[in-house]
């Protein structure tokens, strides 16, 4: 069945509050999918963010993102006051996050919401607790330690914490009681309503795709309490760390930092880790999208230390072995693979033997660096086709910076005109296309130049910014979008 989605980031829903939530708008905006005879929304990684405000650096592979916990919905709950949530400054613009306000101000506003919490204990709170213990408990206690110890990574954390020594542990837990239990309620908030955001976005026939990073940060609960699990030294310091190699884009290539899986020590214990990560993110979503899939097949090790990616190597990955596993343990998987960038044949064939749908980039196809085949006449239906991702410049940014043969190529090949708009022609490119799914992105839907780009890799400051104000999405572009859906044969059909 041929069908499409809009992918956009909860962060980037209007909200009065600083950062888009899971409250009435994100509501508002399954209500535009369906009305656009939509059938998915793409958001990306729900984790916490740490440095860099990245949601592919989380301090958990497993925990919600404090930050999209719906303030006006607490309000309702009479956990907040309308005035108290005013009180705060939220940022200058709407059109973009303050991520430094953001941190200053929400968690004073979320000890309030504790204190009034922990005097009405919600009946399901200790269920959701024992439920979710595997992951909840270490997490909670990993964040109470880090604001203890003034925000620093769990690497400078004294020895006995550090290393995780059970009599340290023990004490800590009784210490910290009051903010491991505030670090709980914030998930349990998180989780209720994004089980709520998600039967709502279901209930309209509306699935949602979940991004999940192939690595974890290093400062994250995941590496402390599973130090064995990465490639540490006995000091628990990485060893080498993630990236990719110098190519026509960079000619430093990409040092992303992440510590590397110790794929022996997992496949010994049946990859029990990966298979809890999947379960879960299973059930969060109703499709995983996951990033970087070629790792599997083989990553790039630089060795820890290194400022670039130029002295890094390739190594063999777990290859199908890990996805026999998974699928032994948890039956068939619905997932997405990115499998962007370099492909070796041995990628090609993993992708083919896993038999998951791959990517196509609309921007990559017209790119004469690139040799990848993203153009339209070469794909198979068993494919994702995109206008571009969270780490493209958005259409009309593309056209701005792209080389001119670039631009003059896609303009030649897809028949775009300025009348039409180059954007609506890029999405018609991907929706005309035999791809079984086709994903736009919501800033290429509202024809936002370069100053709607989400990411830039390798970059610091100016990522995950971008916010859809109020208002912009009008009853004329849903029929549009609808319209369009109907033409191309991607109208959702319902359940």
């Amino acid at each position: 069945m041929r069908t499409s989605g809009i992918l956009m980031h909860i962060s980037s829903l209007p909200s009065p509050y600083g950062i888009g939530t899971m409250g009435k708008e994100a509501c508002k905006f399954v209500d535009f999918l369906e009305k656009a005879s939509q059938t998915y929304w793409q958001i990306l990684p729900v984790n916490p963010t740490s440095y860099g405000d990245s949601p592919y650096q989380s301090f958990s592979s497993f925990a919600g993102n404090p930050y999209f916990i719906d303030l006006e919905y607490l309000c309702k709950e009479r956990l907040l006051k309308k005035a108290e949530c005013e009180s705060y400054h939220w940022g200058k613009s709407e059109k973009e996050v303050d991520y430094g306000l953001l941190y200053e101000n929400r968690f004073p506003l979320f000890r309030t919401v504790y204190k009034r919490f922990v005097k009405k204990l919600p009946e399901d709170f200790d269920a959701f607790c024992e439920k979710n213990a595997d992951w909840l408990e270490d997490f909670a206690l990993f964040m109470a330690l880090k604001d203890a110890a003034g925000g620093c990574e769990w690497l400078k954390w004294e020895d006995d914490l550090k290393f995780r020594r059970p009599e340290a542990l023990k004490r800590a837990r009784e210490t910290y009681a009051e903010d491991i239990r505030f670090y709980k309620m914030l998930q349990y908030l998180f989780f209720k309503q994004w089980r709520s955001l998600k039967a709502y976005a279901n209930e309209k026939g509306i699935k949602i795709i979940g991004d999940v990073p192939i690595y974890v940060a290093l400062d994250s609960a995941d590496v402390w309490a599973n130090p064995t699990q990465f490639y540490l030294d006995k000091n628990l310091n990485p060893i080498d760390v993630s990236g990719c190699p110098p190519d026509a884009f960079s000619a430093d290539g990409q040092l992303w930092g992440n510590p590397l899986f110790r794929w022996d020590e997992m496949k010994r214990d049946g990859y029990t880790w990966w298979a809890k990560r999947v379960k879960f993110m299973s059930e969060l979503y109703d499709i995983v999208r996951i990033d970087h899939f070629r790792g599997f097949d083989s990553y790039y090790a630089i060795p820890a230390g290194d400022k670039t990616a130029v002295n890094g190597e390739w190594r063999k990955g777990p290859g199908m072995d890990l996805f026999q596993k998974l699928e032994e343990k948890l039956g068939k998987l619905d997932i997405i693979v990115e499998d962007l960038g370099y492909l070796t044949p041995s990628v090609l064939q993993l992708v083919k033997d896993c038999g998951f749908p791959g990517m196509k980039v609309l921007q990559f196809a017209f790119d004469t660096r690139e040799d990848g085949d993203y153009l339209p006449h070469n794909y198979e239906k068993h494919c994702v086709v995109y206008t571009g991702t969270h780490d493209n410049d958005t259409v009309l940014g593309w056209f701005k910076t792209a080389p001119k043969q670039s631009t003059r190529y896609a303009k030649e090949y897809l028949n775009l005109t300025k009348e039409e708009g180059y954007h609506w022609g890029m999405m018609r490119g991907a929706w005309s296309s035999v791809g079984d799914l086709a994903v736009v992105t919501m800033q290429d839907v509202l024809g936002i130049d370069g100053k709607g780009r989400m990411n830039t890799p390798s970059t610091l400051g100016t990522n995950w910014k971008w916010r859809m104000e109020k208002g912009q999405i009008t009853p004329g572009l849903t029929k549009k979008i609808a319209h369009l859906m109907n033409a191309y044969g991607r109208e959702r059909k319902g359940e």
